[in-house]
């Protein structure tokens, strides 16, 4: 065969390689303890493939997750097939990722089973006089072998043609199927003739000639077999159309233009991905193959530039490290040659804006004079095209003796239209961030596809995020921290008296390594489509939605604001007075030592639990506990919560105000909770208490401006509505379809009263059962809440879960897949990952089992407003509607809505919130409108 056959396809059988790579291999394991195995297999076997045979076209096969066409024929098909084990199943990503980084192109089509594909493009490569090759471990793909179509294992050397097939089966290709019918599958649970095993399956196909022929002298078979044979003479036509490989499926899903001939241009050798698949073998300690591409890369390398000492007026820097500070091993770096070019002239600057111009993506950082976005101006840039160079253009910097620069003004009009280029491809660590940066100088920059951070938070969401993790975690590189070039607490200097060498160092390696990161996350998120999905069409599209609801910010009244402090003020001062009354003497009421000594020793209450130094504890939960019987623990409870809510949001929050908008602007931090749940701020507006009647009052000084109204839209018991998709209990379902109160209906289950006769008290303790059970609370939990016997409450559970059989389901076959897999799905394919559900001690590993039973449905409630927040927002874009999103708050989306708008905006955002997705039962949003936020409820 020649070095490059036009002649030849090489199909690899991918998921049935995963498996043999995963049982032939020892268990391997990378530095951080991450499976290996089947990793090292795979990529031994393809990098031994294209080695051995060379092709023009080629494609590894794997299959998609879900049904297929012969599980609708035969609901048992592959029923009692073992789970994969769970090391495997962390392999899996690992696997299409690296086989993308080595250039093959990768199939995965959903509904179609990977030999169907496999079958299907032999056949029309054959028809299109192609040889084709099928590494494969699996007997089935036998039936393909002709003259055109090889077969051959690279785990055991064989290699089998039709000669092969026929000496190993004792039945020519052509008869593969009739053999299989006969013998079954018992992996895949087809079911063949009882008691027939390879050999007589050969000899009755041998003298009959085909499986049709031995149907028809089945009665003239003697002995048990026949008499098996006769019993299966119904399933046998099903058997055989389940073991026939399909060779006639259309694949246009994945080759578009697929019309019985492949698109093979998409069938092609894509280049290999060098720089990312040095960080993938570094960090799975694959050493042979990274020394290997270092090598490879050593020598095709130029000869390194090397820094000037001092970058003179006019001049441009270049740093260059020839020992580089890349992926180590054993201690001893690699070589590597990092080039940061600090760009303080023209030319220079000319020379990397022709680059940028012409790169198919672009990784920028900016450095600035603050953390707050809203409030940060830029220093300088950093600009990446590929791993180990980068520039820094320096704008701002003003230390003694810092040399010219270029003006910011310029550089950023230079810029300009290029930023402002929604199809000029970008990527940044937490884009949002750098977005507002932007903002601040006049640019609205677009065409950021590609975020580190959230690639992080979608792929591995219980893991930190920040490039400094990422690349060591991911490149095995330890760059420079913002204390190594600026210092540290009171002797830390701004990054613009950053000296221009250090600083070039420490921006270049953020754009260059979040370049790196990327090329290293993006191919795992290519490899798992529905993880792909939740990155593209949740998370990249929320991220700009939070950066413009920041950037509006919320109206508040401050005055109103600072009379509500006065009165908490005057309320807290009649507390304390109260509590010293009860106490018999005065205390500060905020030193816990001077409370536990009134509560404990004064007064003789019993302690409930001790510190870790072993006094006896006064925190919150205790309080509570107390407050049940004695007064003074209820007043130094309600004079904390007054403290809280004083000094947290109405004395704070007035400090709060941007001078330059006169609003408040929150934070919304998107990769904090695995659950996919917003966290906000600086200021904090999501957890504003709201069970008091001060805590209500806060949300009054959130105010429209005039003209204006606030609308609210809250998703309804989101949660109790999920828990009814996913567990299909006809209950719930009922009662959602109907429109019934879902308490009251839960409540006549539980109580075995109508509904027409169910009290407050019983709606009230249903509500406690319907919401404590999706947080997987158990007897105890509910008891505390009801205020009852724990016996009672297990009573209730019991009775509920017999009434509601399908929440009981869920709860079970959740527990055992998080156990089996080590993480739990939203319906939209989210991970969240639970690390003590196996390992954690025993308190911990039952938290962990509480938390994979409601992380589904909080999970799924935070993508449905993620989607809605996107859906809202495109339908107000795309109408030029002047309606405004200023806060998210959990289930809820606040609104400033001009009052012109406001009959449109009643009903077009509750639509849109319950369109964004279909479940087995009803979304609904309601809405509250008035001229502040809590009047809006």
């Amino acid at each position: 065969m020649s070095a490059h056959d036009d002649s030849c396809l090489l199909l690899v059988d991918g998921s049935s390689y995963l498996y043999r790579a995963y049982h032939a291999l020892p268990d391997l394991r990378n530095p951080a303890g991450e499976p290996t195995g089947a990793v090292r297999g795979m990529v031994a076997m393809l990098k031994k493939l294209r080695e051995e045979f060379p092709s023009a076209h080629a494609a590894c096969v794997f299959d998609a997750k879900g049904k297929t066409f012969r599980d609708d024929w035969y609901p048992e098909y592959k029923a009692n097939r073992a789970s994969m084990p769970e090391d495997l199943a962390r392999q899996i990503a690992p696997i299409h990722a690296v086989v993308t980084l080595l250039g093959w192109p990768v199939l995965e089509i959903p509904g179609i089973e990977a030999d169907d594909v496999i079958g299907t493009l032999a056949r029309a490569a054959a028809a299109r006089g192609q040889r084709v090759i099928v590494s494969t471990g699996d007997k089935d793909l036998a039936q393909l072998v002709d003259a055109h179509v090889t077969l051959i294992n690279t785990m055991s050397g064989e290699r089998l043609d039709v000669a092969g097939v026929t000496e190993k089966f004792g039945v020519p290709p052509e008869r593969i199927v009739d053999y299989l019918t006969l013998v079954g599958d018992a992996v895949d649970n087809v079911p063949g003739v009882e008691k027939v095993g390879p050999k007589t399956a050969a000899k009755w196909i041998a003298e009959h000639g085909s499986l049709d022929g031995v149907m028809a002298a089945a009665d003239a078979i003697k002995g048990v077999a026949g008499e098996n044979l006769r019993k299966a003479l119904d399933w046998l036509p099903l058997g055989r159309r389940l073991v026939t490989v399909k060779t006639d499926c259309d694949l246009s899903e994945a080759l578009p233009g697929w019309n019985g001939t492949a698109a093979w241009d998409t069938l092609t050798w894509r280049e290999t991905d060098r720089a990312a698949l040095l960080a993938f073998y570094t960090h799975n300690d694959f050493r042979a193959w990274r020394n290997e591409l270092e090598s490879a890369r050593a020598a095709a390398a130029p000869a390194p530039q090397v820094a000037a000492a001092e970058a003179g007026e006019g001049q441009s820097a270049l740093f260059a490290d020839p020992a580089g500070t890349g992926p180590a091993d054993g201690g001893v770096a690699p070589a590597v040659d990092k080039r940061y070019e600090t760009v303080l002239a023209r030319e220079a600057f000319e020379a990397w804006r022709a680059r940028i111009e012409a790169a198919d993506l672009v990784a920028l950082d900016t450095e600035t004079d603050s953390l707050d976005g809203m409030r940060a101006r830029i220093v300088g840039l950093s600009f990446s095209v590929q791993p180990y160079e980068a520039c820094y253009i320096p704008l701002a910097h003003t230390y003694p003796g810092a040399p010219d620069q270029l003006p910011l003004d310029e550089v950023l009009a230079a810029l300009k239209s290029w930023l402002e280029d929604g199809s000029r491809a970008k990527l940044g660590q937490n884009v949002k961030y750098d977005t507002h940066v932007f903002a601040n100088h006049g640019i609205a920059v677009r065409g950021y596809v590609h975020d580190t951070l959230l690639q992080s938070y979608v792929l591995e969401a219980h893991k930190p995020h920040s490039l400094e993790s990422l690349a060591s975690r991911h490149l095995d590189r330890k760059g420079l921290s913002y204390e190594d070039v600026a210092g540290k607490g009171a002797q830390q200097i701004p990054f613009a008296q950053v000296e221009l060498t250090r600083a070039t160092e420490y921006s270049g390696e953020d754009s260059d390594m979040t370049l790196d990161v990327h090329r290293v996350l993006w191919p795992q998120l290519e490899a798992a489509p529905r993880l792909r999905e939740v990155y593209e069409r949740i998370e990249m599209p929320t991220s700009v939605i939070l950066g413009r609801i920041e950037r509006h910010g919320v109206l508040i009244d401050s005055a109103l604001l600072a009379r509500q402090s006065a009165d908490l003020a005057q309320r807290m001062v009649a507390l304390e007075q109260e509590a010293h009354a009860l106490a018999g003497q005065p205390f500060n009421l905020g030193s816990p030592k001077q409370i536990g000594e009134i509560l404990f020793n004064k007064l003789g209450i019993p302690a409930k639990k001790k510190t870790a130094s072993g006094a006896p504890s006064t925190d919150e939960e205790v309080l509570a506990e107390l407050a049940a019987d004695y007064p003074l623990p209820a007043k130094l409870l309600e004079h904390r919560s007054l403290a809280k809510l004083k000094g947290t949001y109405t004395d704070k929050l007035p400090l709060m105000v941007n001078a330059a908008t006169g609003r408040v602007h929150t934070n919304y931090a998107q990769a904090v909770a695995v659950t996919g749940r917003l966290a906000s701020n600086d200021p904090n507006l999501q957890n504003i208490p709201i069970r008091t009647p001060e805590g209500r009052r806060v949300r009054e000084a959130f105010i429209a401006p005039p003209g204006h109204v606030i609308l609210s839209a809250d998703y309804s018991q989101i949660e109790l509505r999920i828990m009814a998709h996913i567990s299909e209990d006809p209950g719930l379902l009922k009662a959602f379809a109907e429109g019934l109160d879902v308490h009251r209906a839960t409540a006549s289950e539980v109580f075995n009263v109508p509904v027409a006769e169910v009290s407050s008290e019983q709606r009230r303790y249903a509500k406690v059962i319907n919401f404590g059970l999706i947080y997987g609370m158990g007897a105890f939990g509910l008891a505390s809440n009801l205020g009852i016997e724990q016996k009672a409450a297990k009573d209730y559970i019991d009775r509920y879960f017999a009434r509601f059989a399908g929440v009981k389901r869920y709860m079970d076959e959740t527990r055992a897949r998080a156990k089996e897999l080590g993480y739990v799905e939203t319906l939209f394919g989210r991970r969240i990952y639970l690390p003590e559900i196996n390992g954690g001690n025993g308190p911990r590993r039952t938290g962990a089992e509480r938390q994979a039973i409601n992380a589904p449905m909080q999970g799924t409630a935070a993508d449905l407003i993620k989607l809605a927040m996107i859906a809202v927002q495109a339908a107000l874009d795309a109408q030029q509607r002047a309606t405004c999103m200023v806060m998210q708050v959990h289930d809820e989306l606040v609104f400033e809505v001009p009052e012109a708008e406001l009959d449109w905006a009643r009903t077009a955002v509750p639509e849109l919130m319950a369109g964004v997705a279909e479940l087995k039962v009803p979304l609904l949003a309601e809405v509250g409108v008035g001229a502040n936020w809590d009047l809006a409820h």
